[in-house]
């Protein structure tokens, strides 16, 4: 900026020269802008506003992209929680020393006398350095290691010697020192005239620093002065936590970081003056921050509580030094207004003179912090949220509070350049080789820092990774660990053993960031010409009418399974049943021209058997009933739409539950019969069956029922092969669940065999497919109770059975929703923090696994025809029927299974998405919507809504696939418009169908 108002038209750099700097690799300014003094609340409220509108899809969606060339990734540590050799050479005692040789200050009595051994370890620790790859080592000097007596009289040549091997050793493999001259360790003799709280320190500090400077600098271009200074004013002076155990919060906080502001500007400026010029380096200090999260960001006081605890956190340091020399108005404002009622002569917070200010304000050549988790805030009170916690009960993981954070330093300080020197998590155990969940830390972590880089222009410069070894944490001791590198702390001999996330950091640095994995880019094309889009429903699901138990028979309809339970209290979510559902029954109409305007060549429903045969028997056919599913079919056929008809979608006739159900041998006559009575009425309109619908969740416990239910399917096969397939030409089969399953860690073998026996157990335990029968061998597994003969294990097949079932299959029916992590077959599967949630606890976006799936199903069943029965996801909470969330995932899922098409050469024929309307979802009844049209409730004529993902589903219909964008509007895409029911909120189609429809795909293309 030019001044033309004054006569010598002085420059002051803008932000944007600082961005410029970076991507140009320019020297850094010596001085950061001056900025004013921040408003209450200050303009960077403009954050909370931003994100507050953000939905969960848009918050948590995974991002992929990499970091500036010269980005700098580092990880950290302090003299005092690696060094050990606490009186090793001459060193002197620190105030941490002398703290914990107190026994009961530290959990379990631990010490850092030894701690890593890193004094006698240099050669070790930058090797493990190298092998990460990184670009920068944080560390911290003991200052009582190089002035025992924590003055320039008494310097320590054998510890200066241990900081030169180190600094060499580092410069030697391109490792750039990151050095903090103060982490907490005080000397004993300083603390003993007072320590902070005495202003001699200020002269002390200086000297200590001066010497460093000389000593070093001409290897060390990067100094940090005070680490967390919060922390030393608060913990050591407030509540007395920490050494020196002052408990004085009213004054004594605010006295110490009166001492500390002012140590660090002498500091900075005999850099500057003596140094700079001839080193060349950059200097800060290193405030910790907390995201702080409004809990009604819609409430103006709830934004300015969260930005006064900002301003009180780290504005208390960083708005002295980035902004006008003195502290936060909000600050001086708060403590002196309870300094006044509380009858003080003057406040507490003590006032720089006018000469102070502006010694201090500018001295820092960047910003550096420290960040581990994120918190909620009302304006009435302050708490943490219920987000997961680490072994520091504070340490929550909050990732993408980290790129909020980061857009308010940007927004508040002038977007200077922004250093993360910590940023890690802390795990209570003895040993975590095998660390995903720190895994999963930094890979959400490090994803925000990248959207605030990528997206939101944040100048960010380097991120550091805290720590580099397990360490001594203070209070806690040994306890949590938060290293990518484990220490066995009982053996003498410190050895170290890199983690997994050891390797999945040193990922990242080789590759600069979160490149899009070759595999997951996006594949542009069409599915084969006769490739089935179908959609899917089930009978108790959407199509049972209005009735109470009172009455045995409505239309002929007999009770079943699930109308007994579902009318047992506390059964289901909120007490709901699918007695009226979507009243499918009585809407076939409706129901159909839905179907239509996706442009689905197939629509696949179950039938009711007790709506068939009331009491699962033949003596008695319900005629009312079959009239209703011929008059769906002759509805769908007319529409030109294929019916795909499930025999058995769970909802068993109760009169047969009473008789043992399924596991009664005669039930397998009985399925076989009921079967009949369908092919001979409805399979000369009906070509394409479905004995059972994902019979594992029928059959898991006890394992007699999966006997029966394979052996039931085979019969009806049997039947339809045998009787009515050269009259009508129809394809049958099986269709099962299944989630993809990886192993924790792919390297681990018991992982991998976890991974393996998952898949083989929800495949092989119902299916039918296989060149053997279709079960694993008895004894293999003891998943469940087993039948009362043979506990624990599963029944075996005659010679005749096996033969009976063996090939009893046309297609390999599937569906699909998620993946999941394998660790260990006697546990349960875990999930990647980083995938995508849904409005089921259970179901992770996680599109790789699908096209993994289906190349596993053509390796290891001879590549058959596949039909994708299920596929989709949910949502709970408010209705918002511009779902792009929804779009986001069948975009991702059917382009996995378009690559496994023609990548991978699956042979699938068909795909189906659940599901066409939002219905009743089992146990928790209406909670989870999945459909691609509301219904209301709340309406006694149950209206059908579109969402915005029906649209999109019926253009990836109409495509036939993904048309790729680089050729230019495909004609495909121009559907014509449909009428909106008058239920739909206006304010989600307000765009016009056109438009939105536009709109929509071109977000959708963006999207990873």
């Amino acid at each position: 900026h030019v001044n033309f108002e004054d006569s010598n038209r002085p420059r002051t750099p803008k932000a944007s020269a600082y961005f410029y700097s970076m991507v140009f690799d320019l020297p850094v300014p010596s001085k950061l802008p001056n900025l004013p003094a921040s408003e209450v609340p200050s303009k960077a409220k403009v954050v909370w506003q931003k994100f507050s509108s953000q939905t969960d899809f848009e918050r948590d969606v995974y991002f992929y992209g990499t970091f500036p060339e010269d980005f700098t990734w580092g990880v950290s540590s302090s003299a005092y929680q690696v060094e050990g050799g606490w009186d090793a050479d001459g060193k002197g005692p620190s105030i941490w020393d002398n703290f914990t040789h107190v026994p009961g200050n530290i959990k379990n009595n631990d010490t850092g006398d030894i701690a890593c051994d890193s004094y006698n370890k240099v050669e070790e620790d930058i090797y493990l350095l190298r092998a990460l790859g990184v670009k920068n080592y944080g560390f911290s000097l003991s200052w009582s290691r190089i002035f025992p007596s924590g003055r320039n009289n008494s310097i320590n040549s054998r510890g200066v010697d241990y900081y030169n091997r180190l600094i060499d050793g580092l410069v030697a493999n391109n490792i750039t020192p990151i050095v903090t001259l103060y982490h907490w360790d005080l000397p004993q003799a300083l603390q003993d005239i007072g320590g902070w709280e005495s202003s001699a320190l200020i002269d002390l500090f200086d000297s200590f620093a001066d010497f460093c400077f000389q000593t070093f600098g001409d290897r060390v271009k990067f100094w940090i002065t005070f680490n967390e200074p919060q922390v030393i004013a608060w913990f050591g002076y407030g509540v007395g936590a920490f050494p020196p155990n002052v408990n004085d919060p009213g004054s004594a906080p605010y006295r110490v970081a009166h001492i500390l502001l002012k140590a660090h500007a002498r500091v900075y400026h005999t850099y500057d003056d003596k140094y700079r010029a001839s080193q060349g380096g950059v200097i800060a200090l290193c405030p910790n921050i907390d995201w702080v999260e409004p809990k009604t960001p819609s409430d103006p006081r709830d934004i300015e509580a969260a930005d006064r605890y900002l301003q009180f956190l780290v504005g208390w340091f960083t708005h002295p030094i980035f902004k006008n020399g003195d502290y936060p108005e909000v600050m001086k404002w708060k403590v002196g207004n309870r300094s006044e009622l509380q009858n003080l002569p003057s406040s507490r917070l003590p006032v720089f003179t006018a000469e102070e200010r502006e010694y201090i304000r500018g001295t820092a050549d960047v910003f550096c912090f420290n960040t581990y988790t994120s918190k909620i805030v009302t304006h009435a009170t302050t708490r943490l949220s219920s987000w997961p916690s680490s072994a520091i009960t504070d340490h929550r993981a909050v990732a993408w509070g980290l790129r909020r954070l980061l857009n308010w330093i940007k927004e508040e300080y002038g977007n200077p350049p922004i250093y993360i020197i910590e940023n890690g998590v802390g795990i209570k155990t003895k040993s975590d080789i095998d660390d995903n969940t720190r895994i999963f830390y930094y890979k959400t972590y490090i994803d925000e820092a990248l959207k605030a880089y990528k997206l939101d222009g944040v100048n960010l410069r380097g991120y550091n990774a805290w720590s580099f070894l397990d360490t001594f944490e203070w209070l806690n001791g040994y306890d949590p660990r938060f290293g990518l590198h484990q220490v066995d702390f009982d053996n003498p001999n410190r050895p170290r053993t890199p983690k997994r996330s050891a390797v999945y950091y040193a990922e990242i640095i080789h590759n600069n960031g979160i490149p899009l994995p070759k595999e997951n880019e996006f594949l542009h094309g069409e599915f084969p010409k006769n490739f089935w889009w179908s959609v899917a429903t089930s009978a108790y699901q959407v199509r049972k009418p209005r009735r109470t138990l009172k009455v045995f028979v409505d239309n002929g309809k007999g009770l079943s399974i699930w109308d007994q339970f579902s009318h047992t209290p506390l059964k289901i979510s909120n007490d709901d049943t699918g007695d009226v559902a979507c009243d499918s029954y009585h809407k076939i109409e409706e129901d159909v021209e839905m179907l239509k305007s996706l442009k689905v060549s197939h629509y696949r429903f179950s039938i009711s058997w007790s709506r068939i045969l009331p009491d699962g028997t033949t003596s008695y056919i319900n005629e009312m009933g079959l009239n209703y599913y011929e008059r769906l079919i002759d509805a769908l056929l007319a529409a030109n739409i294929m019916p795909q008809v499930t025999l058995y979608h769970w909802d068993l006739p109760q009169a047969l539950q009473n008789v043992g159900g399924w596991e009664n041998d005669t039930i397998i006559q009985r399925f076989k019969e009921y079967a009949e009575v369908l092919f001979q009425r409805l399979g000369d309109k009906v070509k394409f069956w479905i004995t059972l619908n994902e019979p594992y969740n029928t059959a898991y416990s006890p394992y007699v029922v999966g006997h029966n239910l394979i052996r039931a399917h085979a019969e009806v096969w049997h039947l339809y092969n045998e009787t009515y397939r050269a009259k009508q030409g129809g394809l049958i089969s099986i269709t099962i669940n299944s989630d993809w399953a990886e192993p924790r860690n792919p390297h681990n073998q018991e992982d991998i065999d976890a991974a393996r026996q998952y898949l083989q157990v929800q495949r092989h335990l119902v299916t039918a497919l296989p060149a053997a029968p279709g079960f694993v061998h008895a004894g293999t597994l003891s998943l469940g109770a087993g039948d009362a003969q043979n506990p624990g294990q599963l029944p075996e097949f005659t010679e005749s059975e096996k033969q009976r079932i063996k090939g009893t299959y046309d297609y390999f029916g599937l569906n699909h929703y998620t993946t999941v992590l394998t660790y260990n077959v006697n546990y349960p599967a875990v999930t990647d923090r980083s995938w995508l949630n849904s409005g089921s606890f259970w179901l992770k976006v996680t599109p790789f696994g699908f096209r993994k799936i289906l190349r596993w199903i053509k390796e290891e069943y001879n590549n058959p025809p596949i039909y994708v029965t299920e596929n989709g996801i949910s949502e709970r909470g408010a209705l918002d029927l511009n779902d792009t969330w929804r779009m986001h995932y069948y975009r991702s899922y059917v382009n996995e299974a378009l690559k496994a098409v023609v990548l991978d050469g699956v042979d699938l024929r068909g795909y189906t998405a659940w599901t066409l309307m939002d219905n009743f979802e089992w146990a928790v009844g209406f909670d989870e919507r999945f459909g691609f049209y509301h219904v209301n409730l709340t309406d006694p004529n149950l209206p059908r809504c579109p969402k915005a993902s029906a649209r999109y589903y019926s253009q990836i219909i109409n495509c036939n696939g993904f048309p790729d964008p680089a050729t230019g509007p495909h004609p495909c895409l121009e559907l014509e418009n449909s009428t909106v029911c008058a239920f739909c909120s206006f304010r989600s189609w307000s765009v016009g169908l056109g438009s939105f429809r536009i709109q929509v795909w071109k977000i959708i293309q963006k999207i990873p």
